[in-house]
């Protein structure tokens, strides 16, 4: 059995977990912005191409403690890295520490380093690595004196799906537009909209998510290039994902945006992501949008001070208050760092979530409204 690590967003650990439970995993352990995962090696390529909401996998290679640099040295020599690292891997090694002795992050990744290339010498007898081959990102993270030694499978942040050729300012991460869609009503049988889309990357994940396309499936991750892993796991892993993809389900989202730069990129994104033709994006204040009262969902971004300093909050916030004032079976679910919003939207909070858009803290207001019955009316 292999150990990996999950990282994700505060706040999003048990949209993961119950992703991995749905995938057949069985064997974790559940943290602050981190899942512990024990399965085979060959589940590399399941993790990256299919978790949500996830920021990156990484592969414990070792745990040890480590209350001195001696022993952080002798512990990490020790590791056969030739088993890992071939004669030219562009290892970069990085540190953290919590809580810990060691502390000086500098000082970790520099004698970490020198102990790694110890070991190498054993395996190649050379005295210097040229390090110009694939990237190998080595993670030395000392919690509470306890050393664990992971690399990091994913690459580029799993956040990163490969769909966004550009964004417009203060975009969503698309793992957190994910978990917005996870944690509301939605589903592929209710109209959506998003009255804010900005680049579109809301009503994208939705839509890729209701088709069951998977979130890493158009992307390349640093796994591909290491020596220890199967190639054909990979290729299986990514034959499995392209084989659920539902293209029959007809679906019913809407965008609009009074920005005709954001509606011309959503459009592209779109495209990109394979859902182009399942989203409508019109350029278009949320006032002039055509909506009827029919159990609607609305998950937006709406611009504030904070993230678009020219916009006029209170202005915004009346708008949305007028065009859905009489929409009793509508959900609305509003993602902003303005705290005084519950305050300016004229409905009941039914809850609120912390969530975080990268290192910026921001909370999830959600409204419940009425649900359809199984005969089409409402309770």
């Amino acid at each position: 059995m292999t150990k990996f690590l999950i990282t994700t967003s505060f706040g999003l650990e048990a949209l993961v977990k119950r992703q991995l439970l749905d995938m057949g995993f069985e064997d974790f352990e559940v943290s602050d912005g981190m899942i512990s995962l024990n399965t085979d090696l060959s589940n590399i390529s399941k993790l990256n191409i299919n978790l949500h909401e996830a920021d990156r996998v990484y592969l414990v290679i070792d745990e040890f403690k480590a209350h001195d640099f001696d022993q952080l040295f002798e512990k990490v020599k020790q590791i056969s890295w030739p088993d890992f690292l071939a004669k030219d891997s562009n290892f970069i090694v990085s540190a953290r520490s919590h809580k810990s002795k060691l502390f000086s992050i500098r000082t970790i990744q520099s004698v970490s380093e020198k102990a790694i290339i110890e070991s190498m010498r054993k395996r190649y007898n050379i005295n210097h690595f040229e390090k110009n081959g694939h990237k190998v990102q080595v993670e030395v993270m000392l919690k509470n004196d306890l050393a664990t030694v992971a690399i990091d499978t994913s690459g580029e942040g799993l956040h990163k799906r490969g769909y966004r050729e550009d964004t417009v300012k203060a975009p969503l991460r698309e793992n957190l537009a994910a978990a917005l869609v996870d944690l509301s009503f939605y589903n592929p049988d209710r109209f959506l909209f998003d009255g804010f889309c900005g680049s579109g990357t809301i009503l994208i994940e939705a839509a890729r998510k209701a088709r069951n396309i998977a979130p890493g499936i158009d992307r390349d991750f640093d796994f591909e290039n290491f020596i220890f892993i199967d190639k054909d796991h990979h290729k299986l892993a990514k034959k499995e994902a392209l084989e659920v993809i539902d293209y029959d389900k007809k679906l019913n989202l809407l965008g609009s945006d009074i920005s005709g730069r954001a509606i011309s990129l959503a459009k592209n994104n779109a495209i990109n992501a394979g859902v182009g033709e399942d989203i409508s994006f019109i350029t278009r204040d949320i006032t002039n949008v055509a909506i009827k009262d029919d159990f609607g969902i609305m998950i937006t971004n709406p611009p504030y001070g904070q993230r678009l300093s020219h916009v006029d909050t209170d202005e915004i916030y009346k708008k949305i208050n007028q065009k859905f004032k009489n929409m009793e079976t509508w959900s609305f679910y509003f993602i902003t760092s303005d705290e005084k919003f519950d305050q300016k939207f004229k409905r009941k909070l039914s809850k609120k979530r912390k969530l975080y858009n990268g290192g910026e803290k921001v909370d999830f207001y959600q409204y419940f409204g009425k649900k359809p019955d199984k005969n089409g009316g409402n309770n």
